[in-house]
Order: C-alpha cells, then structure tokens, then sequence
C-alpha cells in the first residue's frame, strides 16, 4: 500500500503543497484560515499520514541524534545520569547516542570522531585529564557541546557542574562538629578541577574549625583502586581505629573502602564513622546505612539538555556555566 503524502493531503483539501506543509509544521506567518487548518489536520489523520523524518532531517541538516561521552559508563552515578538525559533528550524529540572513555584521553577523543561521523547534532561529555585538545577542536568548528559532572580549566564551553568546593565544606564541617580525633579523606590523585574542589573545600573546613583534629590524605590512581584503597587503610586505621571519621570523594572509592572494614571486621559508626560523595545501590549490601552527598541528576540532565538545545538552534551562543548544589543525605554511619 502506498504510503501518503502531503501531496495526496493537497489534493484531497484542494489547496496548496505548500499551504499543507505550512499547517502540520506549524509555521507562523501565513494567513491561512483556521477552518482550512482544521481540515488539512482531519484529512492527514483519516488518511494516516505520517511524516518523513529522514526528508525533514537533511532538509533541516538535523539528524535529532545527540552524543554522550560518560566517564565510566559501570559507575553508578554516570549510568544515572545517562539515563536522565536520555529522557530529558526523548522530550525534545532526540535520540542520545552513548560512549564510555574509561578515564582515558585517547579514547575520549576517538568517542568524539565516531559521533562527529555519525554527524550528531551536539555532545553533552564528561571530560578527562589530557582531553583539552580534543575539545578545543570541537570549538574551533563551533560544533554544539556542553561538559557535565565536569570542566577542565582553559576550555571555555558551556556546562553544568556541582558547587564542588562549598559541598565539600559543608558537609566536613558536619564530621568536624560532631570532635572526631581523627578525620580521613580518600580521594584520588588527579589532576580533574571538580575532584581538586572537593578536596580544597575538605581542607579549607578543618583549617578554618581551629579544632585540634588530625587530619590524613589518601590518594590513589584511577587503576588498581581497590587494592591500593585497602593497603592505605590498614596504614592510616591500624587494627582498632577509635573515634575516626572517613570521607570518600567518590561512590566507587567509598564502595572499596567499605568493603575493607566489613572484611576487618571494623564496626561502623562504632569505631569509624563513613561519609561519601554520590550515593550507589551497592550501599544496600553494607550494614550501616551510609551517610552520603546527594547530587540532583534530574535538574543536571534538564540544565544540559536545556543548554546544547539552545546551542543547536542557535538561540544562544552564550558561554554558560550553570552551578548546582547537592544535599547531604545522613543515615547511621556517623555516630
């Protein structure tokens, strides 16, 4: 059966292809009267006409495909947060292609070629260490692109990123009040702006308490984390930690240093208190329920969405830096 046209629509209503194509694409500026429109819409719905897409997308040189790079697709938070953009994208009728570059540069780079092959209309990206040039080329073409979770300094592109620093603040000046002797972050060695803020906000809340406390760095590599994490506790703890509190930068540093305590058998909050940046239904498997950041990947995924849409139909070419806050969801892993 043939399939119908706009052409067979014009016939049938006696006017224009052009006076049909107008109606359904809803076009302001033509005086065409509301009973002809009316008409048009019924003649379209008896016949079950449905419109070329494909036509419409190289007309409009549009393809309605959006690339996402993520930084670790297996990690919880950027697997949710792919999710709500994939939804946030479907309500303004784009399809969202999704990349994982496993924290590396290389990778990052060969993700942005594939989707620029595959002519996306614009990238939302989680970037990584070394991935500067590879944006700066995005730039340089003014393809649409926005950074999430993320931003690396020099590169100037719209994004939409935690207030990292006061978080962190914020939510140590919780574990400060509540005299521990000791306060231990566990954080990576990295040179990610985002990640060097949620240790600039831990510092700056136990310098400026005045408190007598003790306070211990753990840093480890993107590789080998759960081997290093558990060599560096047993160091920092010893074999019966008293009155310590730990605050994981991440949901996946937080998820191998619980891991250690409930194989040592350490008692938390009794002997050592937890606190961790992102939330993780690996937490459920622990026996404390764990105290933990809370960012709003809803409002994230929508100011993002928001943002490369605008850039896509050139409402904007504004250079926006969008700066959410997260909230402190407190459970009984601090005494």
């Amino acid at each position: 059966m043939k399939k119908a046209s706009i052409k067979d629509i014009a016939r049938i209503a006696g006017v224009s292809v052009a006076t049909v194509s107008y109606v359904l694409n809803k076009k302001e500026g033509q005086r065409i009267g509301v009973d002809t429109q009316k008409k048009i819409f019924e003649i379209a719905e008896t016949i079950n006409y449905t419109p070329n897409r494909m036509a419409k997308s190289l007309k409009n040189n549009r393809t309605k495909l959006l690339g996402l790079i993520v930084a670790d697709i297996s990690n919880d938070f950027y697997s949710s947060i792919a999710r709500n953009l994939e939804d946030e994208a479907l309500k303004l009728g784009y399809t969202l292609i999704i990349g994982s570059s496993d924290e590396n540069a290389e990778k990052f780079e060969k993700l942005i070629d594939l989707f620029s092959q595959q002519q996306v209309d614009g990238m939302i990206v989680a970037p990584v260490v070394g991935s500067e040039d590879a944006l700066s080329k995005l730039i340089n073409k003014n393809y649409p692109v926005v950074t999430i979770d993320r931003y690396l300094k020099g590169i100037n592109i719209p994004g939409v990123i935690l207030n990292n620093k006061e978080i962190a603040e914020t939510t140590t000046s919780y574990l400060v009040e509540k005299n521990f002797d000791e306060i231990i972050y566990i954080g990576y060695d990295t040179k990610l702006p985002h990640l060097l803020d949620r240790k600039l906000g831990f510092d700056t809340s136990i310098v400026d308490s005045g408190k007598n406390i003790v306070k211990k760095d753990i840093l480890v590599g993107l590789e080998n984390i759960t081997e290093e994490i558990q060599t560096k506790l047993e160091q920092a703890l010893g074999k019966n930690p008293k009155n310590t509190a730990l605050y994981f930068s991440s949901n996946k540093l937080a998820v191998a240093g619980l891991a250690y305590l409930v194989r040592n058998n350490i008692n938390v909050p009794k002997q050592v208190s937890v606190l961790a940046f992102d939330e993780t239904e690996a937490y459920k498997l622990f026996p404390a329920d764990i105290t933990y950041v809370q960012q709003p990947l809803e409002e994230m995924a929508n100011e993002a969405i928001k943002l490369l849409d605008l850039q896509i139909n050139q409402y904007s070419t504004i250079t926006k830096k969008i700066t959410l806050s997260g909230n402190l969801i407190i459970k009984n892993s601090i005494k």
